[in-house]
């Protein structure tokens, strides 16, 4: 009797795995050659377990691959062709259309910088800096620039980093958290990450934060490595921004809660200052406050990340993490600011009146509350917690995170992960 239960038990949990198993299929392309990417290997990826790679393939003949999916956990796939890796988005049905490739290269002709863009607030002795890189791949034929020093950089001498990204430009690109390579002078740094070709108006996106000792004053000497369309610099209407001697910036003023400041066509060697002085912080309170009261109120929010406030009746596993929400919402004014600063048709020319300029792109947030449908929103925040997810496994394999953070943080976005799929 035991043994027949025993049996009868098994077979259940063997009809419920079968019952989660799933096909994950699509196409893979190599759009330098518009050909199958043929004998390219396909890996079927988890984030949330600490991006374990669970099923193997190759891409056949005809371009085609399929692999099997045993649960309904968050799943990317990676195909990894001539050493570069590429990653793809794994809806709930399973079905991922085309993954487009790229031959690579350690250098590729048509690889500039759009915009080098500085986000700048001060507190309690330092300046808390993003700066953040977009950077085109024009190539024709399209390849992708890939080495140990795709993308180098210089920050300044006395700059503690806290943190590096890459994004790729794809529809379904995740941000992965890196290690800078030291690249010889004190400052001066790698990505070692792909640089893809452009998707549409989306390029490869490189983020750095770092802080920096402060006394009131500032002074700043960018340096780039390759041709820049624009050098933007945002602060707080409360600091004050003063363009060094021989460098030209012009103000744009797109929104009244952040100062912002374009230098135009800058060259590798063109000597390029400014100086920042004074205190402040990017609005964020004001940012979080809304965002928080609207969804306390049961109000869907149109703000990204909306719907990512304290679980109600429940543990708050987030409370230690309230000012990095604050401060990703506040985010959503300088994104907005740094968008526009990476289109050259909103920006001025030197003493043309700003009204004759076209009108203002909306906000991130007014774009969402506009055209977003409850569905969307829904579809949006998961493809958000994701995103924080994938980034987290990446932090914790990187040694950027402790086993305590990363079990922390893990939790907490696990726990709204949670509810938002109890909504959908």
């Amino acid at each position: 009797m035991k043994t027949f239960l025993r049996a009868a038990v098994a077979g259940v949990f063997f009809a419920g795995s079968l019952a989660q198993a799933a096909q994950v299929t699509g196409t893979v392309t190599n759009k330098t050659t518009s050909k199958p990417s043929a004998g390219d290997t396909v890996a079927l990826v988890e984030p949330m377990a600490g991006m374990a790679e669970v099923a193997h393939t190759k891409v056949d003949a005809s371009g085609h691959y399929s692999l099997i999916r045993n649960n309904n956990a968050p799943a990317l796939v990676k195909v990894t062709h001539q050493g570069a890796d590429f990653f793809a988005d794994v809806p709930q049905d399973g079905a991922v259309r085309e993954i487009s490739v790229y031959d690579v290269a350690p250098k590729v002709d048509g690889v500039s910088i759009e915009a080098d863009v500085f986000e700048i607030e001060s507190d309690n002795g330092q300046l808390r800096v993003i700066e953040r890189f977009f950077v085109h791949n024009t190539s024709m034929p399209p390849r992708t620039q890939w080495s140990q020093k795709s993308f180098e950089i210089v920050l300044p001498e006395e700059a503690e980093l806290a943190s590096a990204q890459g994004q790729r430009p794809t529809a379904s690109s995740l941000p992965t958290s890196l290690k800078l390579q030291p690249n010889g002078p004190k400052g001066h740094f790698a990505f070692n990450f792909p640089i893809q070709p452009d998707e549409g108006d989306k390029d490869t996106q490189f983020t750095v934060s770092y802080s920096l000792p402060y006394n009131g004053k500032f002074t700043f000497r960018p340096q780039v490595s390759l041709p820049a369309q624009s050098v933007g610099v945002l602060l707080p209407k409360s600091m004050t921004f003063a363009a060094g001697v021989g460098s030209t910036f012009q103000t744009l003023q797109q929104d009244p809660n952040v100062q912002t400041f374009v230098a135009k066509n800058v060259a590798p060697g063109k000597p390029l200052e400014f100086t920042v002085s004074g205190t402040g912080m990017m609005p964020r309170e004001e940012q979080g406050a809304s965002g928080v009261q609207g969804q306390e109120a049961g109000a869907p929010s149109g703000q990204p990340g909306g719907g990512i406030g304290a679980p109600i009746n429940t543990p708050d596993p987030l409370s230690k993490y309230k000012w990095w929400i604050l401060g990703g919402l506040a985010l959503v004014l300088v994104a907005a600011a740094a968008f526009l600063l990476r289109k050259p048709a909103v920006i001025p020319a030197a003493g043309a009146a700003y009204a004759a300029a076209p009108p203002a792109v909306p906000s991130l947030g007014q774009t969402a509350q506009i055209h977003a449908t409850p569905a969307a929103k829904d579809s949006s925040l998961l493809n958000a917690l994701k995103e924080e997810l994938f980034a987290l496994e990446s932090e914790k394999l990187t040694g950027n995170l402790s086993p305590t953070e990363y079990a922390e943080v893990k939790a907490a976005l696990e726990t709204v992960l949670k509810r938002a799929l109890k909504r959908n």
